[in-house]
């Protein structure tokens, strides 16, 4: 059987039109689907599968331009699409369907012209779950909390979120200051037009601006098409410069002249292109030793530090560890893994430890005792030597692991479903199993602390293939 390919659909009453787009879309290397009669159009769309956009144009009537959109949107309500704006057919497009679609272009349509358009659908869908929905949600959690910094932090979001200010977001690296540029996008007024990130380190600087600006045909070696820069993909949204304390000081002066005039052409070009775009920057250099040191420009920074917002280290906000670990857990849980308990131990001993990747580094510790640990209760002594703080593992005592340190967590229900018949089966088998490594694999010892019979536990054993071992006491 073939593989499916990405599916393009295209919805037009015009068959010159459609067998137009077809020659494109499949030339771009996807599966084109046609739908000619625009009210069936469901019948054709429920039978294609991998769809990954909607060209939509002619329907005929304005009504049923509307329907079809409103009918798309209301089966996948993230789907991306593009529409089409034939002159000729005097169809208007209301502003439902302007904040609705990722872009308009114009008829007869060009390989030239659909391209930078389906770059910007592909950053897009980075900033996507699978199902489409906006992966934003899953980040927003490493803003929840108590901690006083935390707090500080979302007050200041809301304050500036819908307002059209700079923003300058400082911090350590895995401290969550991308989290912060996504919570002001999607609370300010651009939430409907792309959040469109690039980290200004992580590219070399002879090829960073064509990254931001974009490249005419030919305007050096290796561009042999035209192409939009992150500029023109987050147009009338946000664009994130990540590091920008990375950027060189010939990028600065660039950058700073598009801040000023809000105008910018692409490399090899001298059109001048408008950019209705946010600018929220991060970093986690010093920018005002930057300046001193004659690394980055003063006016830049005038610019862009127009709203400062600091986002706390892990560090400074360990009370907040709990309420972190627990969001972490239950996301794994939601996207088919397993998920796992801390004991209050393993978590105050977690407290003292300095995290200098801060949340990105506790993310994956979380991730990584999930899978050595699945639907299992994990303590001190069961996380890497490093978490493991000296003072706790002195203070614990054997009753307080016993009677009070294992939480009680209701577990989420994955979102693909679960079988809850082996779930059970793997939670009693890590339970058990815990229980034998804890007692030195005695079983007895172990069918106690599980409240179980010291034969029941045996049959249980044996029907989950685990061996147990004999001992003088047993025999």
């Amino acid at each position: 059987m073939s593989e499916v390919k990405n599916q393009v659909i295209i919805v037009d009453s015009a068959a010159k039109t459609r067998n137009h787009i077809t020659g494109i879309i499949e030339f771009m290397g996807f599966d084109a689907v046609q739908i000619s009669d625009p009210i069936k159009w469901q019948t054709q769309f429920d039978k294609s599968s991998g769809i990954i956009m909607v060209i939509l144009g002619n329907c005929g009537a304005q009504k049923d331009l509307l329907s079809v959109f409103r009918g798309i949107k209301s089966i996948d309500a993230y789907l991306p699409i593009i529409l089409l704006n034939d002159p000729e057919a005097r169809m208007k497009f209301n502003q439902e369907m302007d904040i609705g679609s990722i872009a308009s272009v114009d008829l007869p349509l060009r390989h030239q012209t659909l391209e930078p358009v389906l770059q910007q659908i592909q950053v897009y869908r980075q900033t996507r779950h699978e199902d489409g929905s906006p992966r934003s949600m899953e980040l927003f959690r490493s803003l929840g909390g108590k901690s006083k910094s935390i707090k500080r932090v979302r007050r200041m979001v809301e304050k500036v979120a819908n307002t059209e200010a700079n923003v300058l977001i400082m911090g350590d690296s895995g401290s969550g200051k991308e989290v912060v540029a996504r919570n002001i996008h999607y609370q300010s007024s651009r939430r409907n037009k792309p959040f469109v990130p690039i980290n200004c380190g992580a590219i070399p600087a002879d090829l960073l601006e064509s990254e931001l600006f974009g490249h005419e045909k030919g305007a050096f070696t290796g561009a042999i098409s035209t192409r939009q820069g992150r500029f023109e993909m987050a147009e009338g949204g946000t664009l994130f410069l990540d590091e920008i304390g990375d950027m060189s000081l010939p990028m600065q002066v660039k950058l700073l002249r598009v801040l000023q005039e809000r105008t910018f052409e692409r490399v090899g070009s001298n059109k001048t292109i408008t950019a209705d775009v946010r600018i929220i920057a991060a970093t986690h250099v010093d920018l005002e030793i930057a300046i001193e040191g004659g690394r980055f420009r003063e006016d830049l920074f005038y610019r862009l530090n127009v709203f400062p917002i600091e986002m706390p280290a892990l560090r400074e906000r360990t009370d907040d560890l709990p309420m972190l670990i627990s969001d972490l857990t239950e996301r794994l849980e939601h996207e088919g893994g397993t998920g796992i308990s801390l004991t209050q131990s393993a978590i105050e001993s977690l407290a003292q430890y300095s995290w200098p990747g801060n949340v990105r580094e506790l993310a994956n510790l979380i991730e990584r005792l999930s899978i050595l640990y699945p639907n299992g209760v994990v303590d001190v002594h069961d996380i890497p030597e490093k978490y493991q703080a000296k003072e706790v593992l002195e203070n614990m005592t054997k009753d307080d692991d016993i009677e009070s340190d294992i939480p009680l967590r209701m577990p989420r229900l994955p979102k693909n479903g679960v079988d809850l018949k082996d779930h059970i089966n793997s939670i009693e088998a890590s339970l058990i199993k815990q229980a034998l490594d804890e007692s030195n694999g005695i079983v007895a010892h172990a069918a106690k602390r599980l409240n179980m019979g010291r034969t029941t536990l045996v049959e249980k054993m044996r029907k989950l293939g685990m061996q147990r071992k004999e001992t003088a006491s047993e025999i």
